[in-house]
């Protein structure tokens, strides 16, 4: 029922894949005394620091927990709400995943983002799936673009068979990276795959963002974020690109792709 521009008013920032931006984004909207912020990942719900008062609801954010970002999923306590990405969580089934779709695969690479405070508990959880599934995770911390030559050229040294890259990181260019080398790069996060990665599988991401809807409203019409459960997502979506799969030579199998929610051609 808001109608933007009139009952609502939107003011987009983003940091165009580089964390350092976002302490200054989140002051510049502390400064135009904004009612709610929508925080995009852990990084930007790192907002918090800005500011004590002014309500953010994470649309989606990893571990929030486990960062700090709130108390409990069951009461938040202070002024964080919104949706847990469960991405941490989907480690080993990251790892099943690539074994699936490369048989032979033994090594898999993990591209994370020193500036996220999520990243301790995204690397443990696909450290803690390879050992279970007998691969071995090479795990290379940077902090942006800047650094992803060096982080593929180590890759190519450690014979990586995959790499999967943390979803606060830059897209393209690591998309890009990959295809020179053929190294089939997956990341969880749809938007991975339709930018011309090879695969993700994560929460429906449409979902938790229009369900983040739900959190402004409530808080626009008196809601106190602190007793605002955190919610976690109920479905998962599995996502390939054929036209990436090809350009690497990999041919997915049958049964995989059959279990796929999108292919993109």
């Amino acid at each position: 029922g808001y109608v933007a521009g009139q009952s609502i008013q939107f003011e987009f920032r983003s940091a165009d894949g580089n964390p350092d931006l976002l302490p200054a984004l989140a002051d510049e909207l502390v400064r135009l005394k904004v009612d709610i912020i929508v925080a995009s990942q852990t990084p930007a719900a790192a907002a918090k620091k800005a500011t004590p008062r002014i309500p953010i609801v994470m649309a989606t954010a990893g571990d929030p927990v486990g960062t700090g970002l709130v108390a409990s999923l069951a009461r938040p306590g202070g002024n964080v709400t919104g949706l847990s990405g469960t991405t941490a969580e989907l480690g080993k089934k990251t790892i099943e995943l690539i074994r699936e779709m490369l048989p032979a695969a033994r090594r898999a690479g993990v591209l994370a983002n020193t500036a996220d405070p999520f990243t301790k508990s995204f690397v443990r959880e696909i450290e803690a799936g390879g050992r279970s599934l007998g691969f071995a995770i090479e795990t290379i911390m940077l902090r942006g673009e800047a650094e992803y030559a060096a982080a593929f050229a180590t890759l190519g040294r450690e014979r990586a068979d995959a790499a999967i890259l943390q979803p606060s990181l830059p897209r393209k260019p690591a998309i890009d990276l990959a295809l020179k080398p053929r190294l089939p790069l997956i990341s969880p996060t749809a938007l991975f795959p339709r930018e011309g990665g090879l695969m993700s599988y994560s929460a429906k991401q449409s979902d938790l963002y229009r369900r983040s809807a739900f959190y402004i409203d409530r808080i626009l019409k008196g809601a106190n974020p602190a007793d605002l459960p955190v919610e976690q997502p109920t479905k998962y979506e599995l996502v390939f690109n054929l036209k990436t799969a090809r350009a690497l030579g990999i041919e997915i199998p049958p049964l995989l792709l059959a279990s796929a929610d999108e292919v993109i051609e």
